[in-house]
């Protein structure tokens, strides 16, 4: 027996316990003594074998120290068909988690008890695969089809009693695992309960397959893993189980060699590699309990209601008592949407909003907090008189923050006598929702400060990405330059509607023009008119088009137009009619004469200056490695995730192919189309952005 698993013998039950920590991963010698163990007991004459987990789950799922490695027998789905072929009878008992692989293992036994608090789920699409050890083959078999779809394509972990109406589990007791399982599995040798093999239950009722996958592939916006996935399940209503295991595999290996599944395991692992920062080690944070807010708005409140949600106290500041009520206004709006969902209770809600919050109209109401987010007007000017007065009565050590999308954090520190407590923490509206935080790194910030602000990101639940200090920071600058891409190719002959569907086919949740109204269009005129007053560079191209929009009003769905007409609704968005006509005029003015586009072109510009633009803010230090901006286009731009982000699609393309595109754009504009020095870099050695991102983890 491996050490993996433990083995011991109680009476007439052979007991098989997991002890792979830290979360009893079904890696290579976890399956050898799953094997070994469920053989011993068979030779020593038991009569039934309880299987359980060690520490705080039964099995979580594969071990992700195996992706990307040759396989290593026995395989998963040969344990699972040697458990479940044993005579005797076997039985799992689980708590924490049963996932993917987990899953499979425990329904690969004959019964299954859980404590209270265990969930279940299959959630290999979310990696670009599908359930490979008989999950789409036997769980249909216990919950059916519909239940089976579900949880399947969506990868959606459920809750025990969920899963015991599922039918997925037998029983639920609340106690040890060893001790439940133990007691569960003596009960049902007294009862002379058969052997139960779920692979020779019943095949379940088919539904309408072709209308469900056509459904799952519309909903993934491109993603093929959960619709392939239908039809593995589609196998198990139609075929012997011994051949749907077979087109399970079939399907399993298709999507095993896609560049999706590499897109999602990209995303997976830079997920977690993206807060781990060299620069860190050892540092610890400064004190987080009691944090100010200023400003009440849409942001502020979203940032107000993340901080409470995650147990600080918080002050909210605003300039008249009526401001800070329609700023708690927002926020208990915001709650009542968590208590719509369960995630917090009536008490709690009571808690929040009038213990947890206090509201103010005076800076000294700052003094005792340990960190300060101001989230004010996006004006230089404006931030410069607030962090004046933080300065001037923040205690000794409190971290001010500023919540800028564009702005220099440095000018900024230059207002305090302690530059060094300041950095940058841009959140993305609403705050409370997006997932990603932008840990904005000034010249002079202490690494405790940059530390602080990664410990509240995950306090928060935020993938926090750090950044370096230019205009725009990682995100907003490489947004700047493709949607500048787009609005290049609305002057050429392209319309925002054409660009937008191309965009969304790729699998972008909404397309740059959609966004832009869904954001405010006064977002960008802003953005804009401070540029030109700072000075264009004369090269630069330039449209007017949209401004004329915002000046008769129309700023996107908050005034009911901009790009489109909101009029039934922002569901339900048509084309204005009064934006073609600007852009002819504009073309006109500048004497363009329009040409056509095919979709395939706007999607491979607008990736290419996204992919450059990501390759100067790398190669400039901005973002410390390409992950970083991977992550930041996936959690705060709607870049879709089985694509991995700009730079891991750019390393599937090729990259000498994409440089091949802008070299040969730069002819007719050198100065957008200006190859990256790291690019260029990359594609002369014969390597990657990967190779980068491996570098910086060695």
């Amino acid at each position: 027996m491996t050490d993996a698993i433990g083995y011991e013998r109680i009476g007439d039950i052979a007991v098989l316990k997991a002890q792979n920590p830290p979360v009893n991963a079904l890696g290579y010698d976890v399956r050898v003594g799953l094997m070994e163990g469920i053989a011993r007991a068979e030779d020593e004459g038991a009569k039934a074998v309880l299987i359980y987990g060690e520490g705080n789950t039964y099995f979580a799922g594969a071990d992700i120290r195996e992706f990307g490695q040759p396989p290593k027998s026995p395989g998963l789905p040969e344990v699972c068909d040697r458990i479940e072929a044993s005579p005797l009878l076997v039985v799992s008992s689980m708590h924490g988690t049963a996932l993917g692989g987990g899953l499979e293992v425990a329904l690969s036994t004959h019964y299954r008890i859980a404590v209270p608090t265990a969930r279940v789920g299959l959630p290999e699409v979310l990696l670009g695969i599908l359930p490979g050890a008989g999950g789409t083959q036997r769980l249909p078999r216990v919950a059916g089809v519909e239940a089976a779809l579900d949880l399947i394509t969506t990868g959606r972990h459920i809750r025990a009693d969920e899963a015991l109406k599922l039918g997925i589990i037998d029983r639920i007791e609340d106690g040890a695992p060893r001790e439940i399982g133990l007691a569960y599995t003596k009960e049902l040798l007294d009862q002379n309960a058969p052997r139960r093999p779920v692979s020779e239950m019943e095949a379940p009722e088919p539904v309408d397959f072709d209308a469900v996958h056509d459904s799952v592939l519309k909903k993934g916006r491109g993603q093929i893993s959960p619709a392939t996935a239908v039809r593995a399940v589609q196998a198990a209503t139609e075929l012997p189980f011994a051949e749907g295991m077979k087109r399970e595999r079939e399907l399993f290996m298709e999507l095993m060699n896609t560049d999706q599944r590499q897109g999602l395991i990209h995303a997976f692992f830079s997920e977690r590699a993206v807060s781990k920062l060299p620069e860190l080690k050892g540092v610890e944070p400064r004190r987080l309990a009691a944090i100010g807010v200023i400003g009440g708005g849409t942001m502020g409140a979203g940032i107000a209601t993340a901080a409470l949600l995650s147990g600080l106290t918080v002050t909210l500041l605003e300039m008249s008592p009526e401001a800070a009520e329609a700023a708690k206004g927002r926020i208990k709006g915001n709650l009542q949407g968590a208590l719509k969902r369960g995630k917090i209770d009536q008490a709690n809600f009571e808690t929040l909003t009038e213990k947890s919050l206090t509201l103010a109209t005076d800076y000294d109401a700052l003094k005792d907090a340990d960190l300060v987010i101001e989230a004010v007007f996006e004006e230089m000017d404006v931030k410069k008189k607030v962090f004046t007065q933080l300065d001037a009565v923040c205690k000794p050590g409190a971290v001010l923050a500023t919540n800028t999308s564009y702005l220099d954090v440095n000018e900024i520190a230059a207002m305090t006598k302690r530059p060094q407590d300041v950095i940058g923490l841009h959140f993305f509206s609403p705050a409370h929702v997006m997932k990603l935080l932008e840990v904005v790194v000034a010249d002079e910030t202490a690494p405790d400060v940059v530390a602080t602000g990664f410990a509240l990101g995950k306090r928060l639940g935020k993938i926090s990405v750090r950044a370096g200090v230019c205009d725009g920071f990682i995100g907003n600058r490489i947004l700047s330059t493709y949607r500048t891409a787009a609005d290049h190719m609305i002057l050429d002959g392209a319309s925002p509607y054409q660009i937008d569907k191309a965009l969304e086919d790729f699998g972008f949740a909404m397309g740059p023009f959609a966004v832009a109204d869904l954001a405010g269009l006064d977002i960008g005129w802003a953005v804009r008119k401070r540029k030109r007053a700072e000075g264009l560079d004369p090269r630069a191209r330039d449209s007017a088009y949209a401004d004329k929009l915002c000046e008769d009003g129309h700023f996107g769905q908050k005034t009911g137009k901009g790009y489109y007409d909101y009029a039934a609704g922002p569901r339900s968005r048509v084309p204005n009619p009064d934006v073609m006509p600007l852009i002819e005029a504009e073309r006109a003015e500048q004497g363009i004469t329009p040409r056509e586009f095919t979709d395939e072109e706007i999607v491979r510009r607008y990736m290419a200056a996204m992919v450059n633009e990501s390759a100067k803010v790398v190669g400039e230090g901005i973002a410390r490695r390409p992950l970083d901006v991977d992550m930041t286009l996936l959690f705060g731009y709607g870049f879709p995730r089985y694509r991995g982000g700009p730079l891991k699609w750019a390393d599937l393309e090729g990259l000498p192919g994409l440089l091949d595109d802008i070299r040969s754009w730069a002819k007719e504009d050198p100065y957008f189309w200006e190859p990256a020095p790291l690019l260029e870099k990359l594609v002369a050695e014969g390597r990657t952005f990967d190779d980068l991102n491996k570098e910086a983890a060695a």
